[in-house]
């Protein structure tokens, strides 16, 4: 990315490039890195015309495609109601599941239908590593879940994968799954938000780890990252997308009861910059206090005079913020070895917004 890029998208666009909204945080399963700690739905969720109304403000806005996900967002009742409307206004939904849910019946309702992308979460190449991190019997049902999107026709189905020193060995096996259900492999990062602070530690790639899933992710660029792994830039040519926190820039969080957040792994009161509740969404992404003061940030001065900071802009705003380190410091995982000195050897647990916390 040229400098003169990253300044523009560091002063923030009209509309949010990418949005994810969490439907609901009710879900029936407890995986142990889960960034929102979700189990029971929060008191007080969006109800189905707020959650109308909401797509409305989207499309007026422009924006084009919303990620959805939970919690198990198939766990509400109106799922098929609002993926229905955003279709009837041109919004595209990508939403994560967890599969239990994706029958037959709701698979063929999804291959139905336009501007829908899906992703069923796996986290290991076989049901013992995978059920380990997402409960017994949950690999079993999300194969299914692919098995029954496949019958029905439905075109490019996504496997999504949190990398963790458990599975980053296995990303060959993974990719062939992947292949044999006619799905894309996506790899995101571990972040230490929500239950993920907790499992850290142990999930954590190792630093060789990460240096073999860049290498691997560098020869595959039809794997998708999300923009993931920008912090690992340094190690060679960054990989394809936006690489930098883009949180309040050109992405932002909505949670179930219509808050809105800088970013989707920092759903903490300090990073909150309003609710669709009491003021309309175009206002908050354009005006809140908050998202003007990080487009203003120039970026963290522990990185400015380290030669490979225009390669990863100093890398995740969350990864830092939950492992205690300030947000001008470097990533924790910076390859350059300069987040070992910003983070203590023992991970901080932030503390979590009320309604996620009493979970």
């Amino acid at each position: 990315m040229n400098d003169s890029l990253a300044a523009a998208l560091r002063a923030g666009l009209d509309a949010p490039i990418c949005l994810t909204w969490e439907l609901t945080y009710g879900c029936n399963l407890a995986c142990r890195h889960c960034l929102s700690d979700s189990g029971t739905k929060a008191p007080g969720e969006l109800t189905t015309g707020e959650a109308l109304s909401l797509i409305d403000a989207f499309a007026e806005m422009g924006i084009f495609y919303v990620n959805i996900g939970g919690g198990e967002p198939m766990m509400r009742r109106d799922f098929f109601q609002i993926l229905e409307h955003a279709v009837a206004r041109r919004v595209g939904v990508k939403f994560s599941t967890n599969g239990t849910f994706l029958d037959a019946d709701a698979a063929e309702r999804l291959a139905a239908m336009d501007y829908v992308d899906v992703q069923v979460s796996i986290d290991g190449h076989d049901a013992a590593t995978n059920d380990d991190v997402r409960g017994e019997g949950s690999f079993a049902k999300a194969v299914a879940a692919l098995a029954n999107l496949a019958a029905a026709g439905f075109a490019n189905p996504k496997i999504s994968v949190v990398a963790t020193r458990h599975n980053i060995g296995h990303l060959d096996e993974l990719e062939a799954l992947a292949k044999s259900h006619g799905a894309a492999l996506r790899v995101t990062r571990l972040r230490p938000s929500g239950r993920g602070a907790l499992s850290y530690s142990a999930l954590r790639p190792t630093e060789q780890q990460n240096r073999e899933l860049f290498a691997w992710l560098s020869g595959r660029p039809e794997v998708l990252t999300g923009d993931s792994f920008f912090h690992l830039s340094p190690l060679g040519d960054p990989l394809p997308g936006l690489n930098m926190c883009g949180a309040g820039r050109v992405v932002c969080l909505v949670d179930p009861v219509g808050d809105v957040y800088a970013c989707p792994f920092t759903i903490h009161p300090d990073f909150k910059a309003g609710n669709v509740r009491d003021t309309e969404f175009s206002r908050i992404w354009r005006s809140s206090g908050l998202f003007a003061a990080l487009r203003a940030e120039p970026g963290p001065s522990g990185c400015s005079s380290c030669d490979a900071y225009a390669s990863c802009q100093g890398g995740c705003m969350a990864a830092k913020f939950h492992t205690g380190a300030a947000l001008a410091d470097p990533d924790p995982e910076c390859v350059m070895g300069r987040g070992a000195n910003a983070v203590g050897t023992v991970v901080s647990i932030r503390p979590r917004r009320n309604a996620v916390a009493a979970r």
